[in-house]
C-alpha cells in the first residue's frame, strides 16, 4: 500500500555516500508508488543554533517551516546520516534543535512530568553510516548516536516504530559493498520501511 514518506539528508553534501542512499531509499519509493517529499539539509538556509534555548521560540526561517509540513504530511520518516565523533552531524542536530520544538513535537502536560507526543502515528527508519563496524558501536559506544535519535527525539515524540539500519564499516569498503547496501536502502525505499 502507498505510503507519504519524508526523506531527511542529514550530510552536508548530497555528493556524499549518504546522499547515494538518499537517492537509492527515495528513487526506488517513488518508483515503487510511494509519495516522497524530500528534505535536502545542505539546501536549507537556516540557522542551526537554538539561540534562544527554549525560553523564547525563535522565529522559523521558511525552509523550517516547509520541513515542518513536510514532517506533519508524512506516514514515515526516513533520516539518512553518518556517525561522526560518536553522534549525527552538527546540521542535522541542529534542524532537530529548531524544528521540533515544544508545542510543535511535543508538549508537556501543566504540573506533571508527562507529555504529549504531538507526532504520534508516524513511524521512522534510521540509515546511518558510520567508520567503525556497527557491532563495534554497540559494544563500545552503545549505540549513542542511534539510541538518541530513536529514543530521545523520534520516540520522545511519539514516533514509532523506529527501524535502524545500520552501515559499517563505510571507511576502506570497496565500491562493490558500497552497491549491495544501495541496493538494501532502495529495497526498503520499495516496500515503504
Amino acid at each position: 500500500m502507498p505510503r507519504r514518506i519524508t526523506t531527511i539528508l542529514g550530510h552536508i553534501s548530497e555528493e556524499s555516500y549518504c546522499g547515494e542512499l538518499h537517492r537509492a531509499y527515495a528513487g526506488a519509493a517513488v518508483a515503487a508508488g510511494h509519495e516522497v517529499r524530500q528534505i535536502m539539509l545542505p539546501r536549507l538556509g537556516f540557522d542551526p543554533i537554538l539561540r534562544e534555548a527554549y525560553r523564547r521560540q525563535m522565529p522559523l526561517e521558511p525552509d523550517l517551516v516547509l520541513a515542518q509540513e513536510a514532517i506533519v504530511w508524512a506516514e514515515h520518516l526516513v533520516f539518512v546520516y553518518p556517525t561522526w565523533w560518536g553522534q549525527q552531524p552538527a546540521l542535522l542536530r541542529g534542524f532537530v534543535d529548531r524544528t521540533f520544538l515544544p508545542g510543535w513535537a511535543f508538549k508537556y502536560r501543566e504540573n506533571s512530568p508527562w507529555w504529549d507526543r504531538l507526532l504520534a502515528g508516524r513511524s521512522a527508519r534510521l540509515i546511518v553510516t558510520m567508520g567503525a563496524p556497527p557491532w563495534y558501536d554497540l559494544l563500545v559506544y552503545r549505540g549513542s548516536s542511534r539510541r538518541a535519535m530513536k529514543k530521545a527525539v523520534l520516540e520522545f515524540c511519539g514516533v514509532k516504530p523506529v527501524g535502524v539500519t545500520a552501515i559499517g564499516p563505510v571507511r576502506h569498503s570497496t565500491p562493490e559493498w558500497r552497491q549491495r547496501w544501495i541496493g538494501r536502502v532502495a529495497e526498503l525505499g520499495r516496500a515503504g520501511e
